[in-house]
Formats: C-alpha cells, sequence, structure tokens
C-alpha cells in the first residue's frame, strides 16, 4: 500500500512521472529512427507521417511529465489519453511505452494518487490581481487667444534687395 502524509506527494505519483518522461523521451528517439529508416524507401516515405507520430507522442509525454515533476502548482490531473496512447505504441513495436501505458492506468487508480490528484485539484489557486486602471487624462488649458488690434497696422514698406551679379 502506497502510504503518504498530507501535502506530500505519493510515490507512485513521482513515479508515474519519472515513468512518463522516460516514455517519452523513448517515443521521441523511437519516432527519429523509424522516420530516418522510412526514408530509405519509396514505400516508407509515403508512410512517414505514421512514423511520426511516435514523435509527437513523445513530446506531449515530456511536457505532461515535467507538469506533474514541476515544484511550482498548477492544476493538472490524470491522463488517461497519454496512457492509452502509449498503449498503443505496441502497434509501432515499443513494447516499453506500452508497459508505461498499462502501468499508468493502474497507477491513477490507487486511492493514495487519486486522492492526491483532487486534493491537488481542489486546492484555490488565487489568480493575480488586475492592474489597477489608470488615471484620467485632463487635456490641457489652451491660453486666451490674443486680442485683435483696434486700427489695422500701416504695412511697412519692405527694403528691395539688390542683387549683385558675379562677374560684371
Amino acid at each position: 500500500m502506497n502510504t503518504s502524509h498530507a501535502g506530500e506527494k505519493p510515490g507512485l505519483y513521482t513515479t508515474i512521472a519519472v515513468m512518463t518522461l522516460t516514455s517519452g523521451i523513448i517515443n521521441l528517439f523511437w519516432g527519429f529512427v523509424a522516420s530516418a529508416s522510412a526514408l530509405a524507401t519509396v514505400i516508407g516515405a509515403i508512410c512517414l507521417p505514421i512514423t511520426i507520430l511516435p514523435t509527437i507522442l513523445g513530446a506531449f509525454e515530456i511536457i505532461y511529465a515535467a507538469k506533474l515533476l514541476s515544484n511550482q502548482p498548477q492544476p493538472i490531473k490524470p491522463s488517461p489519453a497519454i496512457a492509452a496512447f502509449q498503449i498503443s505504441t505496441l502497434l509501432f513495436g515499443n513494447i516499453f511505452s506500452a508497459v508505461v501505458g498499462l502501468l499508468n492506468l493502474i497507477f491513477f487508480k490507487d486511492q493514495a494518487v487519486a486522492r492526491y490528484f483532487e486534493n491537488f485539484n481542489a486546492a484555490p489557486i488565487t489568480p493575480p490581481e488586475p492592474p489597477a486602471a489608470p488615471a484620467p487624462i485632463t487635456p490641457p488649458e489652451l491660453p486666451a487667444a490674443p486680442k485683435a488690434p483696434a486700427q489695422p497696422a500701416e504695412p511697412e514698406e519692405k527694403q528691395k534687395r539688390i542683387r549683385k551679379v558675379a562677374g560684371k
């Protein structure tokens, strides 16, 4: 029986995370090797989209395992979908990931692990406070327009400029 204290991660929880991380790394490697070997033949090049699937699953497994192993709390639920896809990698000949998927499904049903997921997801996460609204901007007051003179001023005569031509 898996025993753990309140607030402490159960051992099977950590086991799920480590096995999922290991399976993700193996699936990445498996997918790259399958894709590289598929490119060696014409029929394999046509089947290339199928060989990429373990690589995609490996990326999802690594992300999920990183969330499980993270010290920063973030709500996460058991993922039977990833476990089912791990089991389906048996079609690609990846026995290790299939066994990890079966063990994950079994470990998700463990009482301590299920209780930890429930307690962890039930804890309220306080969202950050929104920033305060900025103060309204008041338009600056425009100076008063200058008063027009009472009498029109007489135009001043402009002095004419004399242009000097160079060379004369």
